[in-house]
């Protein structure tokens, strides 16, 4: 009986891993709708009322040329990976006091995994 049951979960694990996986198509509606107002992406980007995002993942958090950062997000010391970013979105001013970044995140796991996704396919 146990071992029947541990076969069917791992035959459904990679259906649960497969819906993790972030879709970068689906994470440009994402950005569009909810960062596209302040924040811009591609080969003509710059900051905004926001920064720009290319290359986003790896970077310093604070430093682009093109954009004035609060003190707290330049002595942050964060680095921007995608676990950051997540993190960052979800509660800006639990992560960065004082950051300028305002946002109700209105997403869920997924939507998050696609965002991060098309972050990642624009460098």
């Amino acid at each position: 009986m146990i071992k029947n049951c541990l076969l069917i979960l791992l035959m459904l694990l990679p259906v649960g891993l497969a819906q993790a996986a972030g879709d970068a198509e689906a994470g440009k509606a994402v950005f569009t709708k909810l960062c596209s107002g302040c924040h811009k992406i591609g080969p003509y980007a710059r900051a905004a009322f926001g920064p720009q995002l290319n290359g986003v993942i790896g970077r310093q958090a604070g430093h682009t040329d093109d954009y004035k950062y609060t003190e707290a997000m330049l002595n942050s010391g964060i680095v921007w990976t995608r676990e950051n970013i997540a993190r960052f979105v979800k509660d800006p001013s639990g992560m960065v006091p004082d950051t300028r970044m305002k946002l109700w995140w209105l997403g869920n796991d997924q939507r998050m995994e696609d965002l991060l996704e098309y972050l990642q396919a624009n460098p």
